[in-house]
């Protein structure tokens, strides 16, 4: 076999894992539309201010976190901000920095589109699965690098 291609069972899987993955960001991501007016990046955002001290994360940090660039985590933060979900702050020891905070109105937001993206999320991946596939995908994703981060850990 040449290295410069992937064996046919691994270009299989391969290309299993981006159909899977595709398939199942695009469904999370049209339900939330279509219920909520939210994307998910939008909803990740809301989430990730949700869970940090005093609501509130450096614009750097938060495009970390959701995995995103930081000029589309500009444009996704601007778009709450005009909802009245997030505002954006100075930061006091850092002129060039941003604080990205959550408002009253995005926690109400995130309350309200929370129970039914937690049960897509549920019905598109852990209800298709075992307890023992769902112990492997841990062990997997955590091999890959897509484990928790140390403060998911701590949950």
């Amino acid at each position: 076999m040449d290295k410069a291609w992937l064996a046919s069972g691994e270009q299989e899987l391969w290309r299993g894992f981006l159909r899977m993955n595709s398939s199942i960001y695009d469904e999370l991501e049209r339900d939330l539309r279509e219920r909520e007016g939210l994307s998910l990046i939008e909803y990740g955002i809301l989430a990730h201010l949700s869970e940090a001290p005093g609501r509130r994360m450096r614009m750097r940090g938060l495009a970390e976190s959701v995995i995103v660039s930081k000029s589309r985590l500009s444009h996704q933060v601007a778009r709450l901000e005009r909802a009245g979900h997030v505002r954006r702050e100075s930061c006091q020891d850092d002129r060039r920095g941003l604080w990205a905070v959550l408002t009253d109105s995005g926690t109400a937001a995130l309350e309200k589109a929370a129970p039914g993206h937690a049960e897509r999320v549920r019905s598109l991946l852990f209800d298709r699965l075992d307890p023992r596939q769902v112990a492997h995908l841990r062990e997997i994703v955590g091999a890959l690098g897509g484990g928790p981060t140390p403060e998911e850990g701590r949950r």
